[in-house]
This record gives structure tokens, C-alpha cells and sequence, in this order.
């Protein structure tokens, strides 16, 4: 989420009645139902973990082991596990 400046894309009148409001602090305004966007969508952390998560699945498949794969990527053994049962399924 970036911050963009009123004056640059609201009418001059909107700005003003805001500004009975909310003067000079920042506000923010939610998106309509139904653009909501889930959590890690917008920058692809998502999409990364997924693809770490895939990862993790295969070498574990090719024999890594769950010690090995928790060291590598920095997680618990508990998580190692929880992502290869969650891929199983």
C-alpha cells in the first residue's frame, strides 16, 4: 500500500469537505467489496511460499530429511512436517 497525495486525484470540493474531518492526518480508506485482495497477493509473498513449500516436498521426496530441510530453510522441524503433510493431502 503506497500513499498518495488528495490534491493529485480528488476534486478540489472533496478534499475540502475531508478536510472538516481529517485535517492533515493520514486516513485509510478500504477497498470496495469484493476487490479485496488476500494476504500476500499484492507483492508475491504468497506465491513464494508456495513455491518454497513445493520445494520443500520434493527434496523430501528425493530423501532429504526433515532435520536437513528445517536447517537449510531456516524453519522448525514441526514445520518441515506440517508442509509435507500438507502436500500429501
Amino acid at each position: 500500500m503506497g500513499y498518495k497525495k488528495a490534491d493529485d486525484f480528488l476534486p478540489k470540493e472533496l478534499v475540502l469537505l475531508i478536510q472538516n474531518y481529517v485535517d492533515g492526518d493520514y486516513i485509510y480508506i478500504p477497498r470496495k467489496k469484493g476487490n479485496e485482495l488476500s494476504w500476500g497477493e499484492k507483492n508475491g509473498a504468497r506465491k513464494a511460499i508456495k513455491n518454497r513449500n513445493h520445494d520443500i516436498y520434493i527434496k523430501y521426496n528425493y530423501g532429504a530429511t526433515k532435520e536437513q530441510l528445517a536447517k537449510e530453510y531456516h524453519l522448525s522441524i514441526k514445520s518441515i512436517e506440517r508442509i509435507i503433510y500438507k502436500h500429501r493431502e
